[in-house]
């Protein structure tokens, strides 16, 4: 029997296991898809994180907790969705995005990344759309 993301998140240590690019904590979680990689991403109540974008990899977000928006830009224009528990989005190779925690409980995302998440050289930081707090 496979494990669902309830249980994945159940089993998540207090301290993130390192801090990402962009600052948002990070816990390694195990990924339920063959050549990927998922983590749990935290980003405190009222904080925004760097804007980066990826070199080779992409990703798919589940958002399990708090509020916030995501801005995305690409060739074809920009764009900012909200965020809430059951939110799914995507980030699409070299898609320039930034996110902001903006509810008074900490924004959590469970983050698939394909293929696996390659080390902290896979984030470029750039210029976004919000002053970063983290």
């Amino acid at each position: 029997m496979s494990k669902n993301h309830a249980e994945l998140i159940a089993n998540l240590p207090k301290d993130p296991d390192v801090i990402a690019p962009d600052g948002s904590e990070i816990r390694l979680m195990e990924s339920l898809i063959d050549g990927s990689s998922r983590v749990h991403a935290l980003l405190r109540p009222r904080t925004t994180t760097h804007a980066v974008h990826h070199l080779t990899v992409e990703e798919d977000w589940y958002c399990v907790e708090g509020k916030g928006e995501l801005w995305r830009k690409d060739s074809n224009g920009e764009s900012v969705q909200e965020l809430s528990a059951g939110t799914t989005c995507d980030i699409p190779l070299g898609t320039i995005f930034q996110f902001r925690s903006t509810g008074e409980v900490p924004l959590a995302i469970v983050i698939t990344t394909t293929p696996p998440w390659p080390g902290d050289h896979e984030a470029v930081k750039v210029d976004g759309k919000w002053d970063p707090t983290v």
